[in-house]
């Protein structure tokens, strides 16, 4: 959890991100891989800011060899939602009214951790925005970090590790 300072300097606890299956800075499960059923983790979060509208979630991993990979892009998730269950279907259907963007693979959905070589670091980035995305189907990260731009009003996230065996 990172704490930091508002404007008006009072101290503000950054949104809690993590899962029942790894740590911050372990390694990700097999099973969430593409060695296993390659299926999403159970997230959880906690430390929303009161006026959030909606949440974005984003996994990718810096460490491709190609430049970042984005493995996952969820929109416009309720702020009531206090985290995912393990396997979030493509499109969204398990969580009501999420929309998922494109991966690096151009589909929507979960692409689990499958580093060509060595060990990868593979970020799930949770955003609290204060507007709920207007986007036509199927954006791409860039496309949503540039309508994110200027209402993002806290994030959290959780760092977990994968080398293929």
């Amino acid at each position: 959890m990172t704490v930091r300072l508002s404007t008006q300097g009072d101290l503000v606890i950054s949104i809690s991100v993590n899962s029942s299956q790894f740590g911050e800075g372990q390694t990700i499960p097999a099973k969430y891989t593409c060695q296993g059923e390659n299926i999403s983790p159970p997230l959880a979060w906690n430390g929303l800011p009161e006026n959030t509208q909606s949440l974005v979630l984003i996994m990718d991993d810096p460490d491709a060899p190609v430049g970042t990979w984005v493995h996952w892009v969820l929109y416009n998730l309720s702020p009531a939602l206090t985290g995912l269950p393990e396997g979030v279907a493509t499109g969204g259907k398990e969580v009501a009214d999420t929309q998922q963007g494109l991966n690096s693979w151009k589909k929507p959905g979960y692409g689990g951790p499958c580093p060509p070589n060595g060990t990868h670091r593979y970020f799930f980035r949770l955003y609290a925005l204060d507007v709920m995305l207007n986007l036509k189907a199927a954006p791409t990260k860039q496309q949503i970090l540039k309508a994110m731009q200027n209402h993002v009003l806290d994030q959290g996230e959780l760092m977990g590790t994968y080398r293929k065996r």
